[in-house]
């Protein structure tokens, strides 16, 4: 991984696997250049979502956010690529889907706020943290694109 490039975690949630929505997802990561450096189907169990929500635990919200995230499963992926954190939120759109542009995964596949289809590290220390989370070191994997060179300077 060049000193340009990081990586990100982006997930597709039970709602997105359901509706058969997870290669129209990879797909628009792989059209915009990122390179995908880990992927898995997982059934998340409370330890691992109350790790990753560590921050919404005690909220009223919070049993009914894990109990929709243990409802299926989940497409878990780490991404490379330069910006691909804050790119990667670009690509997902608002959280809330209503408020998602058009052309982007939320503002395409998503109506309620509850069933956005996808969650992606919000800063480059989130996602080495849900990284470390969700993949051990030896799941992620060093490669180098053919395609790098027409991609970056």
């Amino acid at each position: 991984m060049s000193s340009q490039t990081e990586r990100t975690f982006i997930a597709v949630k039970p709602d997105g696997v359901q509706r058969g929505l997870t290669s129209q997802i990879l797909s628009r990561f792989e059209k915009r250049g990122y390179k995908l450096v880990a992927i898995k189907l997982i059934k998340a169990d409370d330890k691992l979502l109350e790790q990753h929500y560590a921050e919404h635990v005690g909220k009223p919200f919070f049993p009914k956010m894990v109990s929709f995230m243990k409802s299926g499963p989940i497409l878990a992926t780490v991404w490379e690529g330069k910006d691909v954190v804050k790119q990667g939120r670009t690509i997902l759109g608002a959280t809330n889907p209503l408020a998602s542009a058009p052309g982007t995964i939320r503002g395409d596949f998503g109506i309620d706020l509850g069933r956005n289809v996808c969650h992606g590290s919000d800063s480059v220390e989130s996602a080495e943290r849900e990284i470390n989370l969700w993949f051990k070191k030896e799941e992620l994997i060093d490669w180098e694109s053919n395609q790098a060179k027409w991609i970056y300077e």
